[in-house]
Order: C-alpha cells, then structure tokens, then sequence
C-alpha cells in the first residue's frame, strides 16, 4: 500500500518509495515530474512566479521551486533526460481583469518556460480557467488524478 503525501505552498516531495502525492490548487500550479526508468515522482507547489530577490529563496516562487524540484529528482538518481512533466493549477479564482493580478497564468508561464530551459517535455497539463483543482500522483507511475474543487 503505497503512502501518502500531502504538499503545501512552498513544499517539493519526491516519492522514491510508492507515493500518493497530493496538493489543491487555486492559482498556485503544481509541476509534476516523473522518471519512466526509474519510477520515480516528484511534486511541487508554488504561490507566485518569481522570486524578488527580498528575503529567502523559497520554493514558494516558481523560479526556486521548479529547478529545487528537478534538482531533487537527479540527487535521488533520475536522469534528466528520462524525466518528463505535467503541469496543473494556475486558475483565475478571484474576477480579476488587470493584467498584472493574473498571477495564475504567470504561475503557468513561469513553468512552461523554466521546464523548456531545461528541456523536459510537457506530457499533459490541465491549467487556467476559473475553478480549483485537486491532485493526486502515483510517484511510481506517474498518474495523476485531478478533481475540480467545488464539484463532486
């Protein structure tokens, strides 16, 4: 029976054993990477896109969490280039119109940018829209469930 994991803002887990890695979105996205040789998953979850360089580099910003993350998949012993992702989250929960308060599709960019760089290719990815998401990965498959909050 696999164990199970649940992320906060701010978290990165990386399941080497047989994990259930969940978090819930609003416009926080969550980048999923996974290692089909290896069998192994990892997770994170981030507030905001960049870090402003005040304070400490936490995995809160996009821009510290997503490479942490894909960091911790090679200290674990994932090869980069086996690793793929999925990206999830990013929603426009609150009615919002000025540009720059649409954190969420920032959130959604930050990630689709920062994986290129470091070319991991985007499997699947369910972002944007308005409505809240919860997300469940198998870490030795890869699988992810998702649920829209606010549905049953």
């Amino acid at each position: 029976m696999p164990i199970s994991k649940f992320i906060h803002v701010g978290e990165i887990f990386i399941g080497v054993k047989p994990t259930h890695i969940s978090t819930v979105l609003g416009s926080c996205v969550a980048v999923c990477l996974y290692d089909p040789v290896e069998q192994v998953g990892g997770m994170n979850h981030y507030l905001v896109p960049l870090w402003n360089e005040n304070g400490l580099q936490s995995p809160k910003y996009g821009n510290i969490s997503i490479p942490r993350l894909i960091e911790s998949m090679v200290n674990v012993g994932c090869h980069k280039g086996n690793i793929v992702a999925k990206v999830f989250g990013g929603a426009n929960v609150i009615d919002v119109s000025q540009e720059e308060m649409m954190i969420g599709r920032k959130n959604i960019l930050i990630a689709k940018e920062l994986l290129r760089e470091h070319g991991i290719k985007i499997t699947a990815q369910d972002v944007g829209g308005t409505q809240g998401r919860r997300i469940m990965m198998q870490s030795d498959t890869g699988k992810v469930l998702l649920k829209y909050t606010g549905t049953d």
